[in-house]
């Protein structure tokens, strides 16, 4: 076979070699062409001498290019693939700091909350010039791949105005299906069945069986609690489980922000979370890891490069679902997996128009999803909160309206839980002024934006939330990379 799959935000260097290995890993698939492009020639002309590396080592016959013309990477393309980070770690830094000014403490912040509602303010615009690349000089139904956060909005905004083909991707549902696998003793991941379906980062086991056996609430938190990690890393997830009566698929930290009862008081905070790594709700925790990951690499540069020289392991392929619904679209070899498309029905208890991450198979006919599937009431309503704000935030994204931008964001359950009404119109004009050059459809807004934060009476603090740690240097990764190692 021989077709083109383009990435865009390629410099996204790690997952970028992931969805490579991956790919490469479907015998059909190695003489086919890889079109990077990213807005950092640095970074193209890294991740690609890795690739041309692996290509190299594995005797393939398989064409790299890179360019910053993403129109010309796009050309012919029957696979298009967004990891796009818009705005990069500045934004993002400021994701994280200027709600913290007003009391709002996000582990992750690109989901919803005030952070994933600007993220998706720099995302949209940006996912609709992609949209019309694609239609203009993909191969025609070339098919979207969306793995960038926010992903319910820049899905949405793909879809419904964007006017392509497009499936949302994450692998939550994976990691927690892994979780699950361990805590009841399967001898491997195979032996766990189970539906999955809500909104992306709030999924919900809501069917589990175990070599056919149903697993019921009571089992699943009596193992849960019996971990000797999870019990102390995941404690709100446990604590959700009891009174949902279903698992989430969305790390500790992350489901934090979405359920304001844990997350809008600092003692309430450090109750629920751990700190033996970010993803379990230190105060911008994916900030510093991202930073970190990001200096390490630039650093360590010349061993990822001497890594890729390593034979492919088709037994080390991820469960990252890009590669196998390519192979299931091209070979017909169906495919399993959680995707997230427009509800249209599939979701009895949630808005039709709303973006829903559930079941589905893949075959030559595309991506067929499961209907008629009803969430626990609890899980839907809390889903169904999240979606009223990615629909104010999506339709404010389109049109430029601060006013309905800034109502977006009062609605956000975490932002509500703990801001006035009048610090989120401050919070907002402050965060709109700060990224203004990456939000275009704002520029006419940002002149009156600015005259009221030079006039507004609304105090804020510095404060560095209730859990922070200072991203650590290349020399403390180093020490600490080696205890790891020396501990076996």
């Amino acid at each position: 076979m021989s077709f083109k799959i383009a990435i865009i935000g390629a410099g996204s260097v790690g997952f970028t070699k992931k969805l490579f290995t991956d790919i490469l890993c479907v015998p059909e698939f190695t003489d086919i062409e890889f079109a990077l492009t990213d807005v950092s020639a640095h970074n193209l002309q890294m991740i690609k001498a890795i690739l041309d590396r692996i290509v190299e080592a594995n005797g393939l016959p398989t064409r790299v290019t890179a360019t910053t013309d993403r129109r010309k990477a796009l050309e012919g393309a029957r696979y298009v693939i967004s990891c796009v980070r818009v705005g990069g770690l500045e934004a993002y830094a400021d994701d994280i700091r200027i709600p913290l000014k007003y009391g709002i403490d996000q582990c992750v912040g690109d989901t919803i909350c005030a952070g994933g509602i600007l993220y998706g303010q720099r995302n949209i615009p940006v996912i609709l010039d992609f949209c019309k690349d694609i239609r203009e000089v993909a191969e025609p139904n070339a098919k979207f791949l969306n793995y960038a956060n926010p992903m319910a909005m820049n899905t949405w905004a793909a879809i419904e105005y964007g006017k392509v083909d497009t499936v949302g991707l994450c692998h939550g549902v994976q990691h927690g299906a892994e979780q699950i696998a361990e805590v009841l003793g399967a001898k491997s991941r195979q032996e766990l069945d189970y539906v999955c379906s809500g909104i992306n980062h709030q999924t919900w086991f809501i069917d589990l069986r175990l070599n056919g056996r149903r697993i019921g609430k009571d089992e699943l938190v009596a193992a849960f609690e019996a971990h000797p990690v999870y019990s102390r890393q995941e404690k709100l997830r446990i604590d959700v489980l009891k009174r949902f009566g279903v698992y989430s698929t969305e790390s500790n930290g992350h489901l934090s922000e979405y359920l304001p009862w844990y997350r809008k008081r600092p003692d309430e905070i450090t109750r629920w979370i751990d700190m033996s790594d970010w993803i379990h709700g230190e105060t911008g925790g994916y900030l510093r890891y991202s930073t970190e990951t990001r200096n390490w690499f630039e650093t360590e540069y010349p061993q990822f490069l001497e890594a890729a020289s390593q034979p492919i392991d088709p037994g080390k392929r991820s469960n990252e679902h890009a590669s196998h619904i390519l192979e299931a679209l091209e070979t017909n070899r169906v495919y399993r997996g959680h995707f997230n498309v427009k509800n249209n029905g599939v979701i009895t208890n949630l808005p039709q128009d709303a973006i829903i991450e559930s079941p589905g198979f893949v075959d030559r006919f595309g991506i067929n999803m499961a209907a008629d599937i009803t969430l626990p009431e609890a899980c839907a309503a809390t889903c169904i909160s999240s979606i009223n704000v990615q629909r104010m935030s999506v339709h404010a994204a389109i049109s430029g309206d601060i006013d309905l931008l800034k109502l977006a964001v009062l609605h956000d359950p975490l932002v509500g839980a703990v801001s006035t009404p009048e610090e989120v119109w401050q919070m907002v004009d402050e965060m709109v002024v700060a990224q203004a050059a990456w939000l275009p459809q704002y520029a006419h807004a940002v002149p009156a934006a600015k005259e009221r934060l030079s006039t507004s009476g609304v105090k804020t603090r510095e404060w560095a939330g209730a859990a922070r740690r200072s991203v650590r240097s290349i020399e403390e990764l180093r020490a600490e990379k080696a205890a790891l190692k020396q501990a076996g």
